[in-house]
C-alpha cells in the first residue's frame, strides 16, 4: 500500500499547489484591474479638468481676438464672422486628419493599459 499512499499525498501536494495558484492568480489579476482602473479614472479626470480649463481659455482668447480684429476692422460683427471662419478653418484640418488623431490616440491608451 506503499504506492497508493505515495500516489494519495502526491495527488494531495498537487491538489494544494493547484489551489494555491488559483489564489494567487485571483489576487494579482484583482491588483492588476484595480490598478488599470485607477490610471484611467484619473486619466479621465486630468483631461475632463484639462480639457474645461483648454476649452474656457480657448474661448477668452477667441473673444479677445474677435474683438480686437472687429476694432482693427471698424465692425465688431466681422470680427466675430472672421473667428468663426478660422474656427471652421480649424475644424476642417482636424477632419481630414481624424484617422492620425485617432491612431494616436489608440496608440497612446494602449501604451498605457497594456504596460
Amino acid at each position: 500500500m506503499d504506492i497508493v499512499d505515495s500516489i494519495r499525498e502526491t495527488n494531495k501536494k498537487a491538489t494544494d499547489l493547484g489551489e494555491k495558484y488559483l489564489r494567487t492568480s485571483y489576487k494579482y489579476y484583482k491588483l492588476k484591474i484595480f490598478q488599470q482602473l485607477s490610471i484611467s479614472v484619473g486619466m479621465f479626470f486630468k483631461v475632463i479638468l484639462i480639457g474645461t480649463l483648454l476649452v474656457i481659455g480657448l474661448v477668452f482668447i477667441a473673444l479677445g481676438l474677435a474683438l480686437s480684429i472687429g476694432e482693427s476692422l471698424g465692425s465688431y460683427p466681422i470680427g466675430f464672422i472672421s473667428m468663426g471662419l478660422i474656427f471652421f478653418l480649424f475644424s476642417s484640418i482636424a477632419l481630414l486628419f481624424k484617422k492620425r488623431i485617432t491612431d494616436f490616440v489608440v496608440t497612446l491608451l494602449s501604451k498605457t493599459f497594456f504596460s
